[in-house]
């Protein structure tokens, strides 16, 4: 891949009134709740973010390298610039490896986790109990409505690709840098609502909240919408190739102004509405969210950063418990196939989701991945309050960490 940046970030805003102490999780503790952190978890909406989720469908599947995904690049361009966070893109070009010839193939880990991660044990994947087959789906005509089939014909091809920023400027640490995410690619002809749709309105959501112009940060914050993440987290790569040496570099010299602050974490959501428990013994899911359902935060023990992603991910478990309004948290240590993992080595990095990827989404206990059924009509909204939850513990988390005030 080959790729160019448009655009570096500028400004700091004006001072507040109001200060809070922000901990760096390389040895320091974290803000304790707030009046301030409070009151903007209090702006979340549930409405607003299903109309965003909504808005998202518009744009069918939005698989990479089609015009349906640059026009919802450029739908999100506009919304964030609503918000009053100032976009900007990374331009890459994807060109997709060659395939896998079939002996390769057949040396792959069995295809019942779909994600490679195969957790091996009686209490591991459950794979001993029921689950279901998890897949791709690649048929047009599995899609039964004719309109949303002919918005999702269009094929992928390789070539250039972009994908959506923006930040929020820390006013006394604008050099150091937490990254909320999500990808607005999604797969499988349906409306991606939940994969990721939920994820991308969360931290669209989230970048509406803290760019309020009564609001300031004391580090920096920046909202990135990855692209390509279904073809392989190529979009997530490509911004650490591009970005990483830059960090901690001020732009002009003496300037204040850093185009890429140092990373201090990443914080990625990625499928935030369903959790309707495991297959019952007949293969079927209950149509409910279940009572006991949880937003999952995982962390990487393998990872460079494991300590510290660790300490970040009951940051965000601590939050949840302080502000989420209906769903609890768990923190778990096998974060894999999502967009935080290119970063692992760089950063402490966690994801947030409706289930654990290997242990419970590879063996089936979502049966609209990667389906035609992914539609907003497909969720209720005890299923929307799951991601709404999931923004008020991540906004609970990073307005702490970053020392968010708000004007009074």
């Amino acid at each position: 891949m080959r790729w160019t940046s448009r655009c570096a970030i500028c400004g700091a805003g004006a001072a507040l009134a109001v200060v809070v102490l922000a901990g760096d999780l390389r040895g320091q503790v974290p803000a304790v709740a707030t009046d301030a952190v409070r009151a903007l978890v209090e702006r979340l909406d549930l409405e607003r973010y299903k109309a965003t989720i909504k808005e998202l469908t518009r744009f069918g599947d939005r698989q990479q390298g089609t015009d349906r995904n640059r026009a919802a690049v450029d739908w999100i361009e506009a919304q964030l610039r609503s918000y009053g966070c100032a976009p900007e893109r990374l331009d890459y070009v994807f060109t997709p490896p060659p395939p896998a010839p079939p002996a390769a193939a057949a040396a792959r880990p069995s295809p019942v986790i779909a994600s490679g991660e195969i957790r091996r044990g009686q209490g591991g994947s459950r794979l001993r109990g029921v689950a279901r087959p998890t897949g791709v789906n690649r048929d047009p005509m599995a899609q039964p409505d004719a309109a949303l089939r002919q918005l999702n014909a269009q094929p992928t091809t390789p070539g250039p690709r972009q994908e959506v920023f923006c930040t929020k400027v820390g006013a006394t640490r604008p050099q150091e840098m937490y990254i909320l995410s999500a990808h607005m690619d999604g797969l499988g002809l349906g409306e991606a609502a939940n994969d990721d749709g939920s994820g991308t309105a969360l931290v669209m959501e989230l970048a509406r909240v803290l760019s309020g112009s009564d609001v300031q940060t004391e580090r920096t914050i920046r909202f990135v919408l990855w692209n390509n993440e279904e073809s392989g987290l190529n979009g997530a790569q490509a911004y650490i190739e591009h970005r990483a040496g830059l960090q901690g570099r001020e732009d002009p010299p003496r300037s204040g102004r850093y185009p890429e602050p140092r990373w201090l974490g990443i914080i990625q959501h990625d499928m935030l509405l369903f959790d309707h428990g495991m297959p019952r013994p007949d293969g079927s899911i209950s149509p409910e969210q279940r009572p006991e359902a949880d937003v999952n935060i995982e962390f990487q023990s393998t990872s460079r950063f494991a300590d510290e992603a660790m300490k970040l991910a009951f940051v965000l478990r601590d939050a949840n418990e302080t502000y989420a309004s209906d769903y609890p948290a768990a923190v778990g240590s096998h974060m894999t196939n999502t967009d935080s993992n290119p970063f692992m080595d760089f950063v402490p990095a966690i994801s947030v989701r409706e289930n654990e990827r290997g242990m419970h989404i590879g063996a089936g206990w979502d049966p609209h991945w990667h389906q035609p059924t992914d539609r907003y009509a497909t969720f209720s909204d005890r299923d929307f309050r799951l991601g709404l939850n999931a923004a008020q513990t991540t906004l609970g988390a990073v307005a702490g960490l970053s020392g968010a005030t708000v004007k009074r």
